[in-house]
């Protein structure tokens, strides 16, 4: 018989695999790892956006995940003012099963929004991305049956591993699209679709390949101004990877607490629910180009007796530089 620890060992990497493409209650704070065509999609010279999640803290630290990204609009004086073109980069990182598994990502992403109307009041954007990806089994660190001791963990084990450390390597192929717009110049709505893996990579810590299979995922969100300085946020997500699917739904309220419209400083208080899994309580705070947001998943799945009811923290950085151009048109783009 397989020894235990070895084989929950490697269904907990092989699931771990399969199943862990960033993934962020705050879905909205982390544009670049949400569809590609969100490139570029924001009224300002630069953008970055950094977060930071860590998933059941309570089980041994099993997955912590790191993003950042940076994009920025491009050939400005030589497509039509109404139009939109974004280039970004995009950094990953994911340690699973406190550390066992490692995978790490670097990637490029392009989108062009083009106007659909005189005012670009609406748009319609197309992107691409793609991802180098970098996994690493590290063997040393997994605790197995026969080094098992009344004194814990502390025999040596006598199965032996071709390397301390198992690497695999693969190029990732991703796409979206976007609708951006309004019914009255005031008010925002933007839905899209994206999918990842498309070329569907190879990724496997044995001699038999496993086939990543795509991951299909549709956002939507609506801004509904309250008055002339507070507004409603309201936002969804779904996406379905073979068997698996995540919907997220859920809304903030926006308060104006300096009574600023051209630099604001606006409170963000709301939740989210990830349908079968967690409540998500967020609070956001927006000081000039810098927005900053913290949730909480509180969890109400089966898994409630091992996580104590704790599903995760999170928290986001998303700085916008303001256009230094005055005479910039202002672009009519989604916040969440």
């Amino acid at each position: 018989m397989r020894k235990l620890y070895l084989c929950i060992g490697f269904c907990l990497t092989l699931w771990s695999a399969m199943a862990q493409d960033p993934n962020f209650s705050q879905f909205f704070a982390s544009p670049l790892t949400l569809n590609p065509a969100l490139t570029g999609k924001f009224d300002g010279d630069m953008r970055f956006a950094a977060n930071y999640r860590n998933q059941w803290p309570t089980i041994n630290n099993a997955f912590t995940t790191y993003t950042a990204s940076l994009d920025f609009g491009i050939l400005k004086n030589r497509i039509p003012v109404i139009d939109q073109f974004g280039v970004g980069f995009l950094g990953f990182s994911d340690r699973s099963g406190n550390g066992i598994l490692q995978s790490n990502a670097i990637g490029v992403s392009t989108a062009y929004h083009k106007g659909l109307d005189e005012d670009a009041y609406n748009q319609l954007g197309l992107g691409f991305q793609a991802v180098y990806v970098n996994k690493r089994l590290d063997v040393t660190k997994l605790d197995l049956e026969d080094e098992l001791t009344p004194f814990g963990f502390t025999g040596t084990t006598q199965d032996v591993f071709p390397a301390n450390q198992v690497n695999v390597s693969y190029f990732d192929v991703n796409a979206g699209i976007l609708y951006n717009g309004t019914t009255n110049g005031l008010n925002n709505i933007y839905a899209g679709v994206s999918v990842y893996h498309i070329n569907q990579p190879k990724e496997s810590f044995k001699n038999s390949d496993f086939v990543l299979e795509p991951r299909m995922t549709f956002q939507a969100g609506y801004m509904h101004p309250i008055n002339s300085m507070d507004a409603l946020h309201l936002s969804a997500n779904y996406s379905r990877q073979a068997n698996a699917t995540n919907t997220v739904v859920g809304g903030a309220f926006m308060k104006n607490l300096n009574a600023d419209v051209s630099n604001p400083t606006n409170l963000y208080m709301g939740s989210w629910i990830r349908f079968g899994d967690a409540i998500i309580p967020y609070v956001g705070l927006e000081v000039g180009e810098f927005h900053f947001g913290f949730t909480y998943d509180v969890n109400i799945s089966s898994l409630k007796p091992a996580s104590n009811t704790r599903g995760g923290a999170e928290a986001s950085l998303i700085y916008i530089r303001k256009h230094r151009d005055p005479n910039a048109r202002k672009l009519n783009c989604p916040k969440f």
